[in-house]
């Protein structure tokens, strides 16, 4: 259930890796996560992980949340 998965990963980003799949694609969901620990952007879906703004966020909050960017974004010099 979304409202669960939010509240859980508002607490502690790294929650995301138990929620389903479709959720791992709900980008303000994903978002949050991210927001609460970069590290979160590892459980996100593919297509997420090249999101600039998301990717973004992740970054601000923990820089080792790169390694988990699509591969273009790794070169994207404002995220470094």
């Amino acid at each position: 259930d979304r409202e669960l998965v939010w509240e859980a990963v508002r607490q502690y980003g790294l929650a995301l890796c138990f929620a389903a799949d479709p959720l791992k694609a709900d980008r303000e969901l994903v978002l949050e996560a991210v927001r609460e620990n970069g590290m979160a952007l590892e459980d996100a879906a593919d297509p997420l992980k090249a999101d600039r703004e998301l990717v973004l966020e992740a970054v601000r909050q923990d820089v080792m949340a790169l390694e988990d960017a699509a591969d273009p974004l790794k070169a994207d010099r404002e995220l470094v």
